[in-house]
């Protein structure tokens, strides 16, 4: 799985060069996951005997393939996703629907301007989502790659946050699949 994550991981940063554009993304990213899974809480789930909400259930899967991606990001991702998904329970259980799907509405307008405005203003290519659904999923991995190696920690990571996907895909070292496939990466 490594390969797959390094991989994806030089893909996507081959749309986010642009400084500005990734401090679009630290904002914006986690104000779209809240948009996705606030309505989500509105939904009251007993699962193995545990009163929680959709949003969580749906959540699951996601933190799973991101821990299994990469440990350490996936945990940190998981972390953070925890007072988000907090945040958006507590909303829901304090507004009205209507008010849910309101905040909704608003934290998807800012959420996306940040993204478009990020790609068109400073990076001037569409957002790496368009062309590849998967990088929905790298997008928090990217996030968290970044700051590791700005803290010091996953120097491990530099290269495929350097190198172009395309370079990865000529053979060297990180772009070995492990027998896995290859999550839609285009060539």
């Amino acid at each position: 799985m490594r390969g797959i994550f390094r991989r994806q991981l030089a893909a996507y940063a081959d749309y986010h060069r642009d400084q500005r554009n990734c401090t679009m993304r630290v904002i914006g990213n986690p104000i779209l996951f809240l948009a996705a899974v606030l309505p989500l809480s509105l939904l009251s789930i007993e699962a193995f005997g545990v009163q929680t909400n959709a949003a969580v259930l749906l959540v699951i899967p996601a933190l799973i393939l991101w821990i299994v991606l990469d440990v350490a990001i996936g945990v940190a991702i998981l972390g953070a996703a925890i007072p988000l998904l907090l945040a958006a329970a507590m909303i829901a259980s304090h507004v009205s629907v209507g008010w849910v799907w309101m905040i909704t509405g608003g934290l998807i307008v800012i959420g996306w301007a940040l993204q478009i405005v990020g790609h068109s203003w400073f990076e001037h290519r569409r957002p790496a989502l368009l062309d590849n659904p998967v990088h929905m999923l790298i997008s928090p991995m990217f996030i968290f790659a970044k700051l590791f190696i700005a803290l010091g920690y996953r120097r491990d990571l530099v290269p495929a946050l350097h190198r172009s996907s395309q370079e990865m895909s000529r053979g060297s070292p990180l772009s070995q699949s492990e027998g896995w496939g290859d999550l839609g990466q285009h060539p």
